[in-house]
């Protein structure tokens, strides 16, 4: 792969990704603007995935034979890259999990709810994706535990005064996102992973939506615990990564149990793995880390400072496309964001709006968004987000365009 070429062209990143290259039903060039629900995948994942099945298939750890060694390679190869790409102290400290829920239900299972008592409190916020606020509720409910959800400001931040307010000896659990799958709203997670361990709190972040846009360092970050899915960042579905500093993985106890994840077994009792093994039981999603490893490795090649220079661009743009349609009302104007909006048409529902601009070849999601209660604060049923990664480019914003004034003449005569 001609990686400089990459870098020199917008389109080059485009034609990486095959599904790009199709048409749509209606004949229109495909315009896809939902990575925020999930992104595309570059040739490069697809070859990986394919070789391993053409190559390298075998169960991990257990054989002894060549291939089973080479399975093993490759797996094992991959949770080392996954550490060095988020700075990890060392390799244990990568589990590999389904996805970013799955990582979350770990943490409150094999973490909080062992070791909480009764008042304890974790602080969420509004802006939580439900996949980090069920897994605390099941905790809180059964070990009565209280939940403190920190709200915004008019432009989408935190509202840092009240998460101060909140932080005190009972914080058990902080668990927020880096960056809102909503607003786009980036936190400012090193200034709350530092109040937070003042008064001895354990923090989760939820990086779904940050590893696709900008790098994470966890030790930079000081987070105790830091999860991303695969399939936001141009790798497979079914895989993501969980990190944790390896002293507080080796204090934990295992969230599921069977094959792989145990020393020995008797009817009489039986002793886990050390981590990460003793976090992953049964057989794991081999291609799966395999290919979230390329996916990973893709971005690297093409650079974190070209992703986000050219998606501010992009964000820009699409912005200036809705201020001029004075109909439309957009939610998240921090000054620290990536490059999605989420938008509401006047008297046109969201779904309506999303459908009308699939008939024009723009891919958008419309809904709650799996973030109900930020919905319910801005008080409207559902929004329209349209949410951009590098591989868009002015065709897709100018698509964008063309179906808004599709719904403008429809809607206002």
């Amino acid at each position: 792969m001609n990686m400089k070429k990459l870098r020199d062209s917008q389109h080059t990143w485009r034609e990486d990704f095959p599904i790009l290259q199709q048409r749509t039903s209606q004949g229109a060039r495909l315009a896809y603007l939902d990575n925020g629900a999930t992104s595309q995948k570059p040739q490069v994942v697809l070859d990986a995935i394919r070789n391993y099945y053409q190559e390298d298939n075998a169960n991990v750890h257990r054989g002894v034979y060549e291939l089973s060694a080479r399975a093993t390679e490759a797996y094992e190869s991959a949770r080392s890259f996954m550490s060095s790409f988020l700075g990890a102290a060392r390799s244990e400290e990568i589990i590999f999990v389904r996805g970013a829920t799955e990582a979350i239900n770990l943490v409150a299972q094999s973490y909080l709810l062992p070791n909480c008592k009764p008042q304890d409190e974790i602080i969420l916020s509004v802006m939580e994706h439900h996949a980090n606020i069920v897994p605390w509720q099941v905790v809180a409910n059964e070990k009565n535990l209280r939940i403190r959800v920190v709200p915004i400001d008019e432009a989408g931040n935190l509202d840092m005064k009240t998460f101060y307010g909140f932080l005190n000896e009972k914080t058990k659990m902080v668990a927020l996102t880096h960056i809102s799958n909503v607003l786009g709203t980036v936190n400012p997670i090193s200034e709350i992973v530092q109040a937070s361990h003042k008064v001895g709190a354990k923090v989760l972040i939820d990086g779904a939506q940050a590893a696709p846009h900008m790098p994470v360092d966890v030790r930079d970050l000081g987070v105790d615990f830091y999860t991303f899915s695969g399939h936001k960042t141009f790798g497979p579905t079914g895989i993501g990564v969980l990190y944790a500093p390896y002293d507080l993985l080796a204090s934990m106890v295992p969230y599921q149990t069977g094959g792989s994840m145990i020393e020995r077994v008797s009817f009489a009792g039986t002793t886990y793995a050390t981590p990460p093994l003793r976090f992953e039981a049964g057989t794991p999603n081999i291609s799966g880390a395999v290919g979230m490893a390329e996916a990973c490795r893709y971005i690297e090649e093409v650079g974190y400072d070209a992703i986000q220079q050219h998606e501010h661009k992009m964000l820009q743009l699409m912005e200036e496309v809705f201020a001029s349609f004075p109909k439309i009302t957009t939610f998240g104007h921090s000054v620290n964001k990536v490059a999605m909006v989420s938008f509401v048409y006047e008297d046109v529902h969201a779904h309506d709006v999303a459908t009308i601009l699939d008939a024009h070849g723009v891919a958008v999601r419309a809904g709650h968004h799996c973030c109900m209660p930020l919905i319910e604060h801005f008080g409207v049923p559902a929004t329209t987000r349209a949410s951009l990664a590098f591989y868009n480019d002015e065709n897709d914003i100018h698509a964008l365009q063309r179906g808004l004034h599709a719904i403008r003449e429809m809607f206002d005569g």
